[in-house]
């Protein structure tokens, strides 16, 4: 059994290695949770593990501390079942160390969370389980 993945972001270096980890994830609308008293950000999500050969995807829990601000962009924010597939996350910088954090999902939507600074956890939460396909690009 391969070691649950355990990932913290502190600058956008780190947060390009999380990006990678996350890239072709899929989530729920409903499993994205703001707590806006808390400046915290909240995502479950099923991560497609690049790492492992063989297909797998193993339940990962996102939290990104110091959030100031959340903005969704061609989300289906009522439909709590509507699934989404993640393709990146990027860092746009702001006044240092603030900026952005902008989650990219297929179809053209986007999450775009602004921090006073890079604080995200990614971490594994459950046992993997097979894929049934691999994510495929269109190049």
């Amino acid at each position: 059994m391969a070691h649950p993945l355990r990932l913290i972001a502190e600058d956008a270096e780190d947060l390009s290695v999380i990006s990678a980890a996350l890239q072709d994830a899929v989530t729920k609308i409903g499993d994205i949770a703001f707590d806006k008293t808390a400046r915290t950000l909240t995502i479950g999500l099923n991560r497609y593990r690049w790492e492992k050969k063989g297909g797998e995807r193993v339940r990962a829990g996102l939290q990104v501390s110091s959030v100031l601000a959340l903005k969704a962009r061609n989300l289906k924010q009522g439909a709590k079942d509507a699934v989404v597939d993640l393709l990146a996350v990027t860092f746009e910088p702001g006044e240092a160390p603030a900026g952005a954090l902008v989650f990219k999902f297929a179809g053209g939507g986007d999450l775009r969370c602004e921090v006073e600074c890079i604080d995200v956890i990614l971490a594994d939460v459950s046992l993997a389980w097979p894929s049934r396909a691999k994510p495929h690009h269109e190049t």
